[in-house]
């Protein structure tokens, strides 16, 4: 039986995976689950699955929730305590599932720990790169990603390389990552910079969390999963292109040297990859239906449009250029988005305002942990007074 911390349980992808685990009770317990300031949802998740911690990050609501559980449920507070419940003894696999910059200590801690770790949290690796991985081989932790597209990718692979091996050994020719395009991909340019965030979070095919949707509709999300693959699957950057597939069931493919390419399919619907990761290397029912091809009407494939997506671009120019690139990119991004979706800035804004970051830090040293934390406090808190001044 295994044993599971989830961190960021009030979130889509913490849900989906109570909604899988609770499907499964001979296979998995639920040991602890975090969030940040959701009273309502962590109470409505303890009184429903019982585990026997949790953790909030803010201590306000951290009393609250204590005032409104079961006393024998222990509660934590703060960074220390999703530590804790990252590496705690009890504790087999964790769902790292903490939205941005966040989970990066408590997603390494599980690494140092040894554990089996579901990576839903694309930040931690953006931002942390070989670092990350190097923690998770010399400690004997198991990594499997959550990331709908990085499952596909990782399925869709042989055996050898799920396993560290390299790409061209097993006869790869392309990872070909797709991305649906958002809810712009046919919007017209000029009305970009009237964009509001209740537009930019509707997405026409996943139910996200307002970050990673804004994230989508810029095609920052692609970029980001795009520096992970390389980091994942120990890819150049000529083998891994990105393809936009706007109905979003083929959610990546593999291109090998014969001409063969493997595509993994799917609804779209988070419990697919994260019932695989649970029970990898065997499979178990996630709660969603098979797909149904005979009501299928539609496939369409098309290159994505830097015009359209500058964002995208900044993410593959920050892949080339190395780990104070992408950590910077990645911390700016969160301000930027931040910000628009408290309309102080214009969904065009959010890449100008990454450009500028990127062009302004990415020859900065990022080689520790102590220099990548630092780096991106740094880029935060000068983004986020360029924001306020309210110039480029």
């Amino acid at each position: 039986m295994q044993s599971l911390t989830i961190l960021g349980a009030t979130g889509s992808i913490g849900l989906s995976t109570l909604d899988v685990i609770a499907r499964h009770c001979a296979q998995f317990k639920l040991f602890a689950v975090t969030g940040n300031t959701n009273v309502e949802g962590m109470v409505r998740i303890c009184q429903k699955y019982q585990p026997k911690v949790v953790v909030m990050v803010d201590e306000q609501a951290a009393l609250a929730v204590k005032n409104q559980i079961a006393p024998n449920i222990e509660v934590l507070v703060g960074e220390e305590g999703l530590i804790s419940v990252s590496s705690d003894p009890q504790v087999t696999t964790v769902m790292a599932a903490i939205v941005g910059g966040a989970g990066l200590k408590p997603t390494l801690a599980a690494a140092e720990a040894g554990k089996r770790i579901l990576l839903a949290n694309k930040e931690s690796l953006v931002m942390s790169g070989e670092l990350f991985l190097d923690k998770v081989k010399s400690h004997g932790a198991t990594l499997l990603p959550v990331d709908s597209e990085h499952n596909a990718i990782f399925q869709a692979l042989p055996l050898s390389v799920q396993n560290g091996g390299q790409l061209t050994d097993a006869g790869v020719n392309k990872i070909l990552l797709t991305g649906s395009g958002g809810p712009f991909l046919n919007t017209d340019l000029a009305t970009f910079s009237s964009i509001t965030p209740e537009q930019a979070v509707a997405h026409p095919n996943w139910s996200m969390g307002a970050k990673i949707s804004v994230d989508s509709a810029t095609m920052m999300n692609k970029g980001l999963e795009f520096i992970e693959a390389r980091l994942l699957f120990n890819a150049d950057f000529e083998q891994i292109e990105v393809v936009i597939h706007p109905q979003s069931i083929i959610h990546s493919m593999v291109s090998y040297d014969d001409g063969s390419v493997l595509a993994q399919m799917g609804r779209p619907d988070m419990r697919t990859p994260i019932a695989h990761c649970l029970s990898y290397p065997e499979r178990i029912f996630s709660g969603v239906e098979p797909l149904d091809f005979s009501k299928m009407k539609d496939f369409s494939f098309q290159a994505p449009d830097f015009t359209r997506f500058p964002n995208l671009r900044l993410a593959l120019e920050a892949s080339k250029l190395g780990q104070a690139a992408t950590t910077a990119l990645n911390a700016s991004n969160e301000v930027t988005v931040a910000e628009f979706l408290s309309q102080n800035l214009r969904f065009t804004d959010i890449h100008k305002y990454n450009e500028l970051a990127l062009e302004t830090f990415a020859g900065l040293k990022a080689e520790s942990l102590d220099d990548i934390v630092a780096l991106d406090s740094e880029v935060r808190d000068w983004q986020l007074a360029k924001v306020k001044e309210g110039r480029l």
